[in-house]
């Protein structure tokens, strides 16, 4: 059997090099104004996504442009649901008005790991989904709350693992204020990926092996050299005979 994978990339974020990032993915998350962008960017960020046959989905963020969205904030799960709500249905009329269909969302940086270990959050962003369109698929962690919480309530989960983001060993992303959070090594990089795919796991910080599904890669936009770190990743993929494709829910 041929294995498939989607490379996605966070845009929309203001940060240089998005269309050619474009040009090397499958699925683009677009910053819907929270954390980063605004209207005119989300209609620019979709446009130039439609234009390079790249799926889109919603990045809805804390509201906290200040920190990029980046920071734990005290949350409750009522919010939470009002905000992601109104973040994926902005998404959608923008994105319908251009005649594009959205494929999925995406919870981004403080929230996404806020909701990946906290049920209750996970809940709330996963019947967020559901409230507005429930085909929209969930991009999550593996094993994670949030990918629970959208498979209960009938979501499809595509399972999402970071190229350019180190682990813990309890599955976790090491923190961005750690200084080996971010792998910036593109040929280490790839050969890890290729081993989630092929084997099921990651080495985590600590030396140890951690089991792992894989069934989209992330490249941050603002990871430094993001072009030429995908530009490789997908070229050793393609050497391996791994397809590029988006999710199709």
């Amino acid at each position: 059997m041929k294995l498939q994978i989607d490379i996605n990339a966070d845009l929309g974020e203001g940060t240089s090099g998005e269309r050619e990032l474009l040009g090397l993915v499958s699925s683009a998350s677009i910053a819907c104004g929270f954390h980063a962008g605004n209207p005119s960017s989300m209609s620019a960020s979709i446009l130039a996504a439609q234009d390079a046959g790249v799926a889109v989905g919603a990045h809805p963020s804390l509201d906290d442009r200040k920190n990029f969205g980046r920071t734990e904030l005290p949350v409750t799960p009522k919010g939470i649901f009002a905000l992601v709500v109104y973040q994926i249905g902005a998404f959608q009329a923008i994105a319908s008005s251009l005649g594009l269909r959205p494929n999925h969302v995406k919870p981004h940086g403080a929230l996404y790991n806020m909701a990946a270990r906290d049920p209750a959050l996970a809940d709330a962003v996963a019947h967020a989904i559901l409230a507005v369109d429930r085909s929209l698929i969930l991009f999550a962690p593996g094993r994670s709350a949030l990918a629970r919480a959208g498979e209960a309530i009938g979501l499809r989960v595509a399972r999402e693992v970071f190229a350019d983001r180190n682990y813990e060993p309890d599955g976790s992303l090491v923190p961005r204020t750690q200084p080996e959070a971010l792998l910036l090594d593109a040929e280490e990089a790839a050969a890890r990926v290729l081993r989630m795919l092929r084997e099921g796991f990651v080495r985590a910080v600590d030396g140890s092996d951690i089991a792992i599904a894989a069934e989209t890669i992330c490249v941050h936009g603002d990871t430094p050299d993001a072009v030429a770190f995908a530009t490789k990743l997908r070229a050793h993929l393609a050497a391996a005979g791994i397809a590029i494709a988006a999710p199709i829910s």
